[in-house]
């Protein structure tokens, strides 16, 4: 009787938590929400061994990714990031306060400095802006800001301005798995090699503006205007600020100093460094062909007032005769010689005309007139 009881009692329980237990197997699972990427990352990959990986995860789990296996890295492409979005991947890659200060801002000298355990290197994007003509305020050369942060197991491309895109650069180091391979300084030698490339693509048109500056300059009629040949050698000016200073980095690169590139990579910057060397040559010899130039037309302009001064002065000393003779005739003196004359008039007249015709052979022929 009194198992009767104990059995009545604990079957309903029973019951009720078979039937909770069944309930929630027949409940689908909450997901876990996909996170997506920020507006400010371009492209995120992890490339294992040389090759990307299919789909665009979001930077921190493609980076938590690579942390789990070998011979992996992720690579995260940012432009112009706000302060927000540069936060949250610096807390995410281990960037310190000043690494993500200085994402955050454009103006940078290229250099190459070493933050703990990440390698910064700054570089500066050029391309050339066409135009029909140039003018006082033609923009010819348009510069931007190019920062590689380089780890262990990740690289961090952040792009200041709207020239140097590295859609290209990555369509053209994925084609190569094995220099790929490498590891994240893979990314930094395809990234300097293509900064060099724009970099000879704006000398290049640098140079055809150049040769039709010297032309005008130098043409018979010179119709060249000093404010444009200014304004050309500014946009050089600003050009050579992007390029000379990469020099230096790419030579501490190359060395090996602070670490560097492994030495699987090493050739291939020391022909990114030969390729600059070549631009910085061209840059030079083109800023100190238009300081040639500005001064050539600058002489020019100081000739030309000359010369319109020695004809004031000569058309002014032929006036002066005209002005003598009729100022002494004009005196009104009564006892003049010549005024009862009948042909004092006309001989008046003949000796103006006479000196007037004088002065003016003898100024043309001394290349006054």
């Amino acid at each position: 009787m009194g198992r009767r009881v104990v059995a009545a009692r604990l079957l309903p329980g029973l019951g009720a938590l078979v039937g909770r237990l069944l309930g929630r197997a027949d409940e689908t699972p909450p997901k876990t929400p996909r996170r997506v990427n920020p507006d400010a990352v371009v492209d995120c990959a992890v490339y294992v061994n040389g090759r990307r990986e299919p789909g665009r995860p979001h930077y921190a789990d493609a980076y938590a990714r690579t942390r789990r296996d070998r011979d992996t890295f992720v690579w995260l492409g940012l432009h112009e990031p706000g302060a927000a979005v540069m936060a949250a991947v610096g807390r995410v890659f281990g960037f310190d306060e000043l690494l993500v200060a200085q994402a955050l801002t454009d103006g940078h000298r290229p250099a190459v400095q070493r933050h703990g355990e990440v390698t910064l290197l700054v570089a500066r994007t050029a391309g050339y802006v066409a135009h029909a003509e140039l003018t006082a305020s033609s923009e010819v050369v348009d510069t931007g800001d190019m920062m590689v942060f380089l780890g262990d197991r990740f690289v961090v491309t952040v792009r200041h301005g709207a020239v140097g895109a590295l859609s290209t650069v990555r369509e053209e180091i994925q084609r190569r798995p094995a220099v790929l391979a490498e590891g994240p300084w893979a990314v930094a030698y395809a990234v300097t090699d293509r900064m060099v490339d724009l970099y000879l693509e704006v000398a290049a048109h640098l140079e055809h503006d150049l040769e039709l500056v010297e032309e005008s300059v130098f043409a018979p009629d010179r119709h060249a205007d000093i404010q444009h040949i200014y304004q050309l050698k500014r946009e050089v000016v600003e050009f050579r600020r992007a390029v000379l200073p990469l020099a230096e980095p790419m030579r501490a690169l190359v060395a090996g100093r602070d670490g560097g590139p492994p030495p699987g990579l090493r050739r291939w910057f020391v022909d990114v460094e030969g390729r600059l060397a070549r631009a910085v040559d061209r840059v030079a010899a083109y800023d100190e062909l238009l300081t040639s130039i500005v001064q050539s037309r600058l002489a020019q302009l100081a000739v030309e007032q000359n010369n319109d001064m020695r004809k004031i002065a000569a058309w002014a000393a032929i006036a002066a005769t005209q002005t003598a003779v009729a100022g002494v005739y004009g005196m009104n003196f009564a006892h003049m010689p010549e005024l009862t004359w009948k042909y004092g008039y006309p001989a008046a007249l003949l000796v103006m005309a006479t000196a007037a015709v004088t002065l003016y052979r003898l100024f043309r022929r001394t290349g006054w007139l």
